[in-house]
């Protein structure tokens, strides 16, 4: 689905990936760009700072409670019309602890953000779309969804389960022939300050490229994007090497299960990539 003439909806959109992927579409020529985001003030300043490149919308939304993604979204279809592509972007991680130091809090802010709420967002957006007849949804998950890691036990559960939800829904769509579209990102860590102080041996991804390929997917219909490619060798490794090798040369020699060590992570967390 092609970005321009299109109205373009993206939650967590005013930092990270999220506010990159809102310029381009605008760049691209996308009819209005909405902002969802749960800052008031960053959704002021990411508004002023776009108005320039186009027709563009923010309104509050905190993407854990339905009831106010309920009050947003009526907002947005009053003053913006259909949404025809949403971003599912908004993201969190809370810690580098080990699982047996989390508390329920954490578990439940976890899920809430990067799961539930992409869920309860699409949920909504979905019917009108297959009314309509018309639309196309991205999900942005994480590689850590498909490869476990030490220290991030609730980010990578939360992740794999949003691969699982999104693939799933792309399925069911198929098969009911719908004309409306699932896209699932999973790139690797990026630096745009969520994983500030990881130590990696595989490259940090830059925020533009995983954005500008991420809309490139979107517009292309794909179904999957990893991102780099090469993450999708990891995943081929880990189906054909046993533990006792995968373990030693990915998570030891390669740093996988180390890369959490020296996190601090964005200061204050957002509900953003």
């Amino acid at each position: 689905m092609k970005i321009k003439g299109n109205t373009v909806l993206i939650t967590g959109g005013c930092s990270g990936i999220g506010k990159i992927m809102g310029r381009m579409a605008l760049e691209k020529g996308a009819r209005q760009l909405v902002i969802w985001d749960i800052n008031e003030t960053a959704i002021a300043s990411t508004v002023k700072q776009f108005e320039a490149l186009g027709k563009v919308s923010g309104f509050k939304a905190d993407i854990s409670s339905p009831a106010s993604i309920d009050v947003a979204y009526t907002a947005t279809k009053e003053a913006c019309g259909d949404v025809d592509i949403l971003i599912n972007c908004a993201g969190i991680i809370t810690n580098n602890k080990v699982f047996s130091e989390q508390t329920d809090a954490d578990i439940d802010k976890t899920f809430d953000i990067n799961t539930k709420g992409a869920m309860f967002v699409t949920l909504r957006v979905i019917q009108d779309m297959k009314r309509r007849g018309y639309g196309h949804i991205c999900n942005i998950t994480s590689s850590a969804g498909m490869l476990a890691l030490p220290k991030m036990a609730l980010y990578t559960a939360s992740k794999w389960a949003a691969i699982g939800w999104s693939e799933s829904m792309r399925i069911e769509l198929h098969r009911e022939k719908s004309p409306v579209r699932v896209t699932t990102i999973a790139p690797y860590f990026i630096n745009t300050g969520m994983f500030d102080g990881i130590k990696s041996f595989f490259k940090i991804q830059d925020p533009e490229v995983v954005a500008r390929k991420s809309l490139r997917a979107v517009e292309h219909n794909k179904l999957y994007k990893g991102i780099p490619f090469s993450e999708h060798f990891i995943r081929l490794m880990q189906g054909l090497l046993p533990v006792c090798l995968f373990d030693p040369i990915f998570g030891d020699i390669c740093g996988l299960y180390t890369v959490m060590d020296s996190f601090t992570g964005r200061k204050p967390q957002t509900q953003n990539k």
